[in-house]
């Protein structure tokens, strides 16, 4: 089967208002699209350029034709051995998984030989950073969310964010995520206040190179590495410090390489996040087949947009839809 790169595309979509995180603010949310095209089909897959790890939307672009360059054929197998993980193996990934399931006139889920999870699940609605007041407002606005993500920057003020959103909420679930903005002298005390809070799981409390501190903090709650995990290399380190890891397409380069991930957080007995950049429905689909290995889904990032594909992802009161095949596997 001959599968080529028939384009690569860079496409900017508008964020509803404003996106914030501790690192910063964004109003846009800009993908990178690849196109494998063989036998009369094309796949697409979708990826966003991690600026945390020296990602750039150009660099990206480039490893794509690069990687679809030269005699090698274009396969999954290939660049899994050939690439290193990151966005731009995942787009060519999920393209290639695409390209194969409407040539076999199959679903995704066949492709890789897993089972198609049975939906609708719940996924988790993020809240930006902002100010407690702001934050509660927000969590009110999402009343019909049951399953809040609080966005954290650091300092005892989390604890206020925590408490604020926990009173405008009583109903709702809570993950608190704090983009390694904790410092290792406030990190116990923040665990307390997001125990009292009922928060049930925290992401990435320490940077990713201070991580080591978690083996000697007595926590109550549920901690989940995020920037520390990338690749099922990272798992046996990562299971002596946290509870849970946050699996994301973009940081394991693929969905291939994703499955291997989630099988080997599961055989050292740790959690497991699926979780998303801030892009459209067409990232989340292939996401959505690690919905079974998956404590909790964060893949909220088209209720983050302005608007979307078509066709999209149904989201409603919550829940998220299994992906239409007309979008995507």
């Amino acid at each position: 089967m001959h599968v080529t790169l028939t384009d690569v595309a860079v496409e900017h979509w508008p964020i509803a208002g404003t996106f914030t995180i501790s690192r910063g603010s964004r109003t846009e949310a800009t993908v990178v699209v690849a196109h494998v095209s063989g036998q009369g089909f094309t796949g697409r897959g979708e990826a966003v350029p991690y600026g945390r790890y020296g990602e750039t939307v150009d660099g990206v672009v480039s490893a794509i034709r690069a990687a679809s360059t030269g005699a090698a054929p274009l396969t999954r197998e290939r660049i899994l051995r050939d690439m290193p993980a990151g966005a731009a193996r995942n787009a060519l990934d999920c393209a290639l998984v695409d390209h194969e399931a409407k040539l076999r006139d199959v679903t995704a889920a066949e492709v890789l030989g897993i089972e198609m999870p049975a939906g609708p699940l719940p996924t988790c609605f993020t809240l930006s950073l902002d100010v407690p007041a702001a934050m509660a407002a927000a969590a009110m606005q999402a009343v019909d969310k049951p399953l809040l993500k609080l966005k954290l920057g650091g300092g005892p003020v989390d604890a206020d964010r925590m408490v604020a959103v926990r009173r405008a909420r009583p109903d709702a679930r809570l993950v608190a995520d704090a983009n390694e903005s904790w410092s290792p002298g406030d990190v116990a005390m923040l665990l307390t206040a997001a125990v009292d809070a009922g928060i049930e799981l925290v992401e990435q409390p320490l940077p990713a190179g201070a991580d080591e501190a978690l083996s000697t903090i007595d926590r109550q709650v549920l901690i989940c590495a995020d920037e520390s995990a990338h690749t099922s290399a990272d798992i046996p380190r990562l299971a002596h410090l946290y509870d849970a890891v946050n699996i994301k397409l973009d940081k394991a380069g693929g969905l291939t390489a994703a499955l291997a991930m989630a099988e080997a957080a599961r055989g050292a007995g740790l959690r497991t996040m699926v979780g998303c950049m801030v892009s459209t429905s067409l990232a989340m689909a292939p996401a959505w087949l690690l919905a079974p290995y998956a404590s909790w889904l964060d893949l909220d990032g088209p209720l983050l947009l302005a608007r979307d594909r078509t066709p999209a992802i149904t989201y409603c009161d919550g829940l998220m839809q299994a992906p239409p095949s007309a979008l995507w596997g």
